[in-house]
């Protein structure tokens, strides 16, 4: 069990046990990363872990998920910690929840309810909160019973009606489907419109280069740092929700798009995924995904494999040829001691799409911008195009987005040689 030290403990009522179910015969240092990691994600919401402890599940108890010793175990903890929440890092069902809550007389939240909590509390926008809403109600319609337990469950009279407990249950859940496809339908209208924006974006001259990562790698950081804005950037689990874009300087282009995105974490929640995926496209629709990752942490290659899942989930997966090329920008390398035998792996030569950063002191984030002007140019493909030669305009959008090889005047017209990558031959034609 991990101790916490009792100076930064507040009220009881928000002190909180975690506990989590090995099912898979973790190493010690991955449980370890996977207890940190659920410390923060409690943090996030305010809540005190007093403690932390893992248990071996080798068969998972329908009742209860833990053994009754392993429960027993609990409340002692419990007790010894004075904590009035216990936050299980996994999946729990709605009686597993419910039993836990009846034989430790303390609140139960799961690693989806914590996750949903965090969400629910961050989210900014019209649109975030309709999402959060929708992955909350999702997680809530399967957990009706633990409501509801206190009323009469028996059968009526007629055989088909159920007591006023199993009706309550019917209505709330009604109410439930129905708040759910209103919020489907609004989210339906919202994704038109972000549809239309990406259109309107890739008819315009201007790449979008998308940031991803883990959660806490550091994306809003390097954002502010590229572009000179003042994104939330807190050193706590989904400091950032909704997606914000802003232009940034890009060598041999006019300027460049970057967006920042919801930071990603193992399990991530299959609510939240199917709720946020109109926010996630804009991910597969970028010109480039900057996978954003906290070098100098312990896990950072397990985090960047639950990275890469959930891209190839949205579409994007460089080994599958699916969707834009992925740059690695290795971050918080100010992080790492120069005498840790870590340190060797940031030194030169890197993978071609890797890149060593500080987003914090800007080591490395020029090179980075090179990197990924120099990929945006990789894969230019030439045409023999012509224009008439009064359009100063659309001369000035090649020469922006193009390199033009040669000129040759024919009549009022212009022929002209020019290269391009097959993104900005796509906008280029959709101006035509």
């Amino acid at each position: 069990m991990i101790p916490f030290e009792k100076e930064s403990l507040d009220s009881k009522s928000r002190r909180a046990l975690i506990v989590h179910p090995d099912m898979v015969s973790l190493s010690q240092s991955a449980l370890e990363h996977r207890l940190a990691e659920a410390v923060g994600l409690a943090l996030a919401i305010g809540l005190v872990a007093t403690a932390s402890h893992y248990f071996s599940v080798r068969k998972p108890k329908p009742a209860t998920l833990f053994g009754s010793g392993q429960v027993d175990q609990i409340r002692k903890m419990m007790e010894e910690q004075e904590a009035t929440i216990l936050i299980v890092d996994g999946s729990l069902s709605a009686i597993q929840q419910r039993n836990l809550e009846e034989k430790l007389d303390v609140k139960v939240i799961d690693r989806t309810g914590l996750i949903l909590e965090i969400f629910g509390a961050r989210a900014a926008t019209a649109e975030g909160r309709l999402q959060v809403e929708l992955a909350h109600l999702d997680y809530q319609a399967g957990r009706l019973v633990r409501s509801w337990t206190h009323l009469e469950r028996q059968r009526g009279g007629f055989g088909f009606l159920g007591g006023p407990g199993e009706t309550q249950i019917e209505s709330d859940r009604r109410m439930i489907r129905d708040r759910m496809a209103k919020l489907r339908k609004d989210l339906a209208h919202l994704r038109k419109t972000r549809a239309l924006h990406r259109e309107r974006r890739q008819r315009a001259p201007w790449p979008v280069i998308a940031l991803v990562g883990y959660t806490n790698a550091g994306k809003s950081t390097l954002f502010n740092r590229l572009t000179g804005a003042d994104v939330f950037a807190e050193d706590l689990l989904f400091a950032t929700l909704d997606p914000t874009m802003r232009e940034f300087s890009l060598p041999g282009y006019d300027k460049a798009i970057l967006s920042d995105t919801v930071g990603f974490v193992s399990d991530l929640p299959t609510q939240l995924v199917a709720a946020f995926r109109a926010t996630l496209e804009e991910v597969s629709a970028a010109d480039i995904v900057v996978h954003v990752r906290d070098i100098a942490h312990e896990a950072t290659d397990a985090q960047a494999r639950d990275v890469r899942q959930i891209l190839a989930d949205l579409g994007v997966s460089e080994e599958a040829g699916e969707g834009p090329p992925v740059i690695e920008a290795w971050n918080k390398i100010d992080k790492i001691d120069r005498e840790d035998p870590e340190y060797a792996r940031i030194l030169p030569p890197l993978p071609e799409n890797v890149c060593a950063i500080s987003a914090e002191t800007g080591a490395g984030v020029d090179t980075l911008v090179k990197l990924i002007a120099k990929t945006l140019s990789e894969g230019y493909k030439s045409e023999q195009i012509t224009i008439s030669a009064s359009d100063g305009k659309r001369m000035a959008w090649l020469h922006e987005n193009g390199r033009v090889l040669s000129s040759k005047q024919q009549s009022d017209d212009l022929i002209l040689a020019v290269e391009m990558s097959p993104r900005n031959w796509g906008r280029y034609h959709a101006l035509e």
